[in-house]
């Protein structure tokens, strides 16, 4: 079954317009800290998309791989959710 994806466009969609006022406020010379400000607001923004991704693919991809009882397939989960999460750390 494929999952719903409207619930992580819309939200991705809402940051686009976000990083577009971001970068409106540049254009206008706006305070600094306003700008910043923003700025976090856009990173919050993504890594709630980003938990949400995550979620769905522990909740789809990976709990499928588990319930196939193929070891290969249960590493290349894994693999990809530890590479994942050692990127995050740079």
């Amino acid at each position: 079954m494929k999952p719903d994806n409207t619930l992580i466009v819309n939200r991705l969609r809402r940051i686009e317009g976000q990083v577009r006022g971001v970068a409106q406020m540049v254009e206008d010379d706006r305070y600094c800290i306003d700008i910043l400000t923003q700025v976090q607001a856009v990173k919050a923004a993504l890594g709630r998309a980003e938990s949400e991704i995550l979620k769905r693919h522990a909740a789809c991809c990976v709990s499928e791989a588990i319930a196939s009882g193929d070891a290969s397939e249960q590493k290349v989960k894994f693999d990809e959710l530890i590479d994942l999460f050692e990127r995050a750390k740079r």
